[in-house]
Parts: C-alpha cells; sequence; structure tokens
C-alpha cells in the first residue's frame, strides 16, 4: 500500500485534500484524524505537520508527501521535488527599514530574523554573506522594531504587513516556492502505484488550467484556426459531411479562451459558450 503524507493544516491543507479528492482518492471527514485509508487505490494518507513531511518522505518512512517547496528545503531533508502542483505559491524577500539596507551584501555581520533559517542560511551562504540568522516562529515584523534583528526575511504576498510596520523589501527574492509532491533522493521512481498517483494530480491540474473548445471551419481556414488552438499536442481535425467543411477540437488554456473566441471570431466566427466547452462556427 502507497503511504503519503498529507499536510494536516495551515495554507497547504485544504487546497492538498481537495485536489487529491479531484484525483479520485478519499480524504479524511475530520480534522483530527491523523489517518485515512483509501482501500480502493490502496493508499494510506497519513496527515503531518507541513513542516515534518519532508523529514518523514527523506527516511523512507513514507513513500512520497505533499508540501511546500521552502519547507523541503528549510528542513535540509533528502528529498526531491518530483511534480509542482501550482498553488500555496509565495515568494520569500528580505527587508528592512526604508534605506538601511541595499543589497543582500549589506548584510555582512548584521542579524536577521525569520522563520525558515535553513532557506536563509543557505541563500547567504551561497552568496559569500556572513551574517547572524536569528529563528523566530510567527511574525517577524517586529523583530526590527525590538532590537533583535537588522533585517528579516519571509513571505512576501502584497507587502501592506511590512509597510504597515514601517519596512521595505530590498535585494533580489531569496526564493519563490508553491506545493509539490516530494520523494526521497535516490529513489528511482519507477513504482507503478507512485506513477498512477502522479499521473492522477497531473491530469487534475490540466482539468484545472485547460477547456476543451469545438469549432467548424472551413477547409481554407483551417491553417490560421488551427495556429490559434495548437493544442495540448496537436488538435482533433474531422471533415464533415459538408464538403469543405472540417470540425476541430483542441484543449486551449482557460486564462486564453475568450481572447481565442475574439481571435477566432475575426476570422469569422460566430461563438456559443456553454457550461464547460467552448463552441464556435468560422
Amino acid at each position: 500500500m502507497l503511504r503519503i503524507a498529507v499536510p494536516n493544516k495551515g495554507s497547504l491543507s485544504g487546497p492538498a485534500s481537495e485536489m487529491l479528492h479531484e484525483a479520485g482518492y478519499r480524504q479524511r471527514k475530520e480534522s483530527k484524524e491523523l489517518v485515512t485509508v483509501d482501500p480502493d487505490n490502496e493508499v494510506e494518507f497519513f496527515y503531518l505537520r507541513p513542516k515534518d513531511i519532508a523529514i518523514y518522505v527523506s527516511s523512507g518512512k513514507l513513500d512520497i508527501g505533499i508540501t511546500g517547496e521552502d519547507l523541503l528545503i528549510d528542513s535540509g531533508a533528502r528529498a526531491e521535488v518530483i511534480l509542482p502542483l501550482g498553488f500555496a505559491r509565495s515568494t520569500f524577500r528580505f527587508a528592512s527599514r526604508p534605506g538601511a539596507v541595499k543589497d543582500v551584501a549589506d548584510l555582512a555581520g548584521r542579524t536577521i530574523a525569520t522563520s525558515y533559517e535553513g532557506i536563509v542560511a543557505r541563500h547567504l551562504e551561497e552568496r559569500g554573506v556572513e551574517a547572524s540568522v536569528v529563528h523566530l516562529d510567527g511574525a517577524v515584523e517586529t523583530a526590527i522594531e525590538l532590537g533583535v534583528a537588522d533585517a528579516i526575511a519571509d513571505v512576501v504576498e502584497t507587502g501592506t504587513s511590512l509597510r504597515n510596520a514601517g519596512l521595505e523589501v530590498f535585494g533580489e527574492p531569496i526564493m519563490r516556492s508553491e506545493a509539490c509532491v516530494i520523494r526521497a533522493q535516490g529513489n528511482d521512481g519507477d513504482d507503478p502505484k507512485v506513477q498512477q498517483f502522479l499521473r492522477r494530480l497531473q491530469g487534475v491540474l490540466v482539468a484545472r488550467t485547460y477547456v476543451m473548445m469545438d469549432y467548424d471551419c472551413r477547409a481554407e481556414h483551417l491553417e490560421k484556426a488551427v495556429a490559434l488552438t495548437p493544442g495540448l499536442e496537436s488538435p482533433t481535425v474531422s471533415p464533415l459531411h459538408n464538403e469543405g467543411w472540417v470540425a476541430v477540437r483542441a484543449m486551449v488554456p482557460a486564462r486564453d479562451a475568450q481572447r481565442i473566441m475574439d481571435d477566432l471570431y475575426e476570422l469569422g466566427a460566430r461563438a456559443i459558450l456553454t457550461t464547460a466547452i467552448h463552441a464556435c462556427r468560422l
């Protein structure tokens, strides 16, 4: 039975369980449940602290896990990303009082407060900067005001919290992160159950990202139309009963669907939008 670690709380928990449910896996009904068995799919899910998942997976106690790439790197565990999942995206930045620090090189000999000392220490080491890193759990914005640190390193989304604390970001981003599936380093990855699991999640990612577009067009317009709708690999083109006409079916990015329909309209399309399929006639 495949043993998989899933975040038990925080911003990773809900989206991870939702994706697993969409992929056809049974998920826990109560947040207090620590283990859920899905006998139909021969999978056992363990709900763990997100920060601990990389450690369990790297130890070999669990086969794979879902966690944040930032948490993986911060843990120092011997595990690797095998599939990015596209949610829980975040950016890590340095911040300090306006004008106090302009670049990461200016941090030499100073103190930095963060909840992710592993990430920060590695970033500084890669750039040859010697500085002290202080670990703080939770919000670190007040560390500078209280004299604990000269700068902080934290997740930055809109920057509102930093501005409210009288701070501003400086330098390049430390890293960008998102949720991902991980496995222990050195794992050959040939386990059929793991491959099935990854295929299912990839199917969910495609379903979330793309919509199916169907349209009919005259054969002489086909080349231009297909250029607008190349599909994931290539579109399906079928001849119609009416001579000189073809039917085209292609997957298109959901975020671009309306623009693509507009471009098809410029070729003479009259479009109809349904619940899940974009249909138009050239």
